[in-house]
């Protein structure tokens, strides 16, 4: 699975912006998406992940009731949507996927597949 992540750009604060992850690769469907994102100077940090039935979803307690994750393997993409943009949220965010397992990754040792990142950029 090849992912590609793409939607970042410069937002004020307390707007909102959609991303992107383009899949290819026929395992996409049994894959489970996540999202992390990287600030300057600190590590990777965990945002949202969903199953591959879209049934399962976990947040990262920062983005809880903000962000929404979503997936289309119909189309062989995954999305998040971002509202009420905080400063804070400003880093390089990646789209990542891994294999079905039994419970849901939210670790970056986790993750078999990483596309690219996405610069989202904050402004207060």
């Amino acid at each position: 699975v090849q992912l590609q992540a793409c939607g970042g750009g410069l937002v004020q604060a307390g707007g909102s912006l959609r991303l992107s992850c383009a899949a290819s690769g026929r395992t996409f469907p049994a894959t489970a998406v996540g999202w992390f994102r990287q600030a300057p100077g600190k590590q990777r940090e965990f945002v949202a992940v969903v199953t591959w039935d879209g049934r399962s979803i976990s947040y990262a307690d920062s983005v809880k009731g903000r962000f929404t994750i979503s997936r289309d393997n119909g189309q062989n993409t995954g999305s998040l949507q971002m509202s009420s943009l905080k400063v804070d949220d400003t880093a390089v965010y990646y789209c990542a996927g891994h294999k079905p397992r039994l419970r849901l990754g939210i670790r970056v040792g986790e993750y078999d597949y990483w596309g690219q990142g996405t610069l989202v950029t904050v402004s207060s």
